[in-house]
């Protein structure tokens, strides 16, 4: 039960931390200046302190309950994960160090702003990703506790 529940707390709080992640990158680029850009892109390098470790815990502690089950929801969950791990590790880690040392020399032109596209893009992929593993981890806790 106490895996349960670190694997559902670490879940959501990755997935704030990314719904959080995309909307203030959002919010700064369309409605505020390069100042505020700038502020967002470098607290988000300083959230990884704690985004890194939440999606860590998510990923082991899923991995740890799920063991070899053959359960479709399951599956469908941890076919999921690779993605949302390359995505995170190889797009948006390095998209947001990039981002904030550009933004940090004031520097945005034409790549910054062809990286914060894919960033916006992987960001959405995840979120959708970790948002349908939250909703069919909901599914089985539901199920679980019918039995």
């Amino acid at each position: 039960m106490m895996k349960r529940n670190v694997h559902a707390v670490a879940g959501v709080f990755s997935f704030l931390f990314i719904a959080t992640f995309w909307t203030s990158t959002v919010v700064a680029e369309l409605f505020l200046d390069h100042s505020a850009v700038t502020s967002v892109k470098v607290a988000i390098t300083y959230a990884f302190i704690a985004f890194v470790p939440c999606m860590a815990i998510t990923g082991a502690t899923g991995f740890f309950m799920g063991g070899k089950s053959t359960f479709p929801t399951l599956i469908a969950k941890r076919r999921r994960m690779p993605i949302i791990g390359a995505n995170g590790l190889l797009v948006l880690i390095p998209a947001a160090i990039f981002l904030s040392i550009k933004a940090q020399s004031g520097e945005f032109d034409g790549s910054f702003y062809t990286v914060q596209v894919v960033e916006l893009l992987a960001g959405a992929t995840n979120l959708t990703l970790i948002g349908m593993n939250i909703r069919d981890g909901r599914q089985m806790s539901r199920r679980h506790q019918n039995i």
